[in-house]
């Protein structure tokens, strides 16, 4: 990673930390640039996604670097799936400390033109995927005698209406009020549970977003105060952070990475 100075990782802040962070199977990805950002913070990772070859790929880019990674395929809207990953995780490495709820899809289109079934499967995959990773996540820390950090990835969406995004920003703002009830649920757990709202970021999902919408993404482009998209590694310093031991007294938390777009 080529970062700017102030946004560099922090050496061994996650060091004796295991993650498991999905979605990251993308290069251009947020859940890579996750991915990668906390196995230089010294935590061992766990790389999820539905694509097996992909994460796999990716998770030897960083086994090349010498850092302590695993890839495994994850269908986050199975249960058995999620049963498994969180079982091979521990079999590895004896617990879990944080999960990355980032895996997701954006199926983008007009009200009218929205099939019943592109809608429900938004939903399923976002909001289902994201409260089946937490209860697993829950239970295992829990019984792990507590302890531990849940970050969910919404969207910026959640919080500013956009055009074509009903069903997906209905995903996104359910992740944002169950991440919210679950934070109270395990706060005596000192589980803590916490939300990121990416603003335009150069993924490879936002890439296809423009195409499927053409004119729409660069109008929305040109209102952002900061005049510039965000890199995915400008949400995974947030996502470290909130990971972290730095973030121990921060649960029931919301965080907009956005260039300030929301704040107009």
């Amino acid at each position: 990673m080529t970062l700017p100075k102030s946004n560099r990782p922090i050496e061994n802040r996650l060091k004796g930390k295991t993650a498991i962070v999905t979605g990251a199977g993308s290069a251009a990805g947020i859940g890579f640039a996750v991915a990668e950002r906390m196995a230089v913070e010294g935590a061992n990772v766990i790389l999820t996604d539905i694509d097996a070859d992909a994460v796999t790929e990716r998770a030897g880019e960083l086994q090349s670097q010498g850092f302590n990674v695993a890839a495994f395929g994850h269908d986050i809207i199975s249960e058995a799936s999620w049963r498994d990953v969180f079982m091979q995780t521990i079999s590895a490495y004896e617990a879990v400390d944080i999960l990355v709820n980032n895996a997701g899809i954006c199926i983008l289109n007009k009200i009218e033109a929205m099939s019943l079934d592109d809608f429900r499967r938004q939903i399923e995959v976002n909001l289902v995927g994201a409260f089946l990773g937490c209860r697993e996540a829950v239970g295992r820390m829990r019984s792990q005698g507590g302890g531990g950090s849940i970050v969910n990835v919404a969207s910026l969406a959640a919080i500013v209406g956009m055009p074509g995004t009903a069903a997906y920003a209905a995903s996104k703002g359910g992740i944002r009020q169950m991440s919210r009830s679950i934070a109270l649920e395990c706060a005596r757990d000192d589980i803590r549970v916490n939300t990121v709202f990416p603003g335009i970021t150069e993924t490879g999902m936002q890439n296809t977003a423009r195409k499927d919408n053409p004119g729409v993404g660069q109008s929305l482009l040109e209102t952002v105060p900061l005049k510039r998209s965000g890199a995915p590694s400008e949400q995974a310093s947030m996502i470290a952070f909130l990971a972290s031991d730095d973030a121990r007294y921060i649960t029931g938390a919301e965080f907009i990475v956005d260039g300030g777009l929301s704040a107009q």
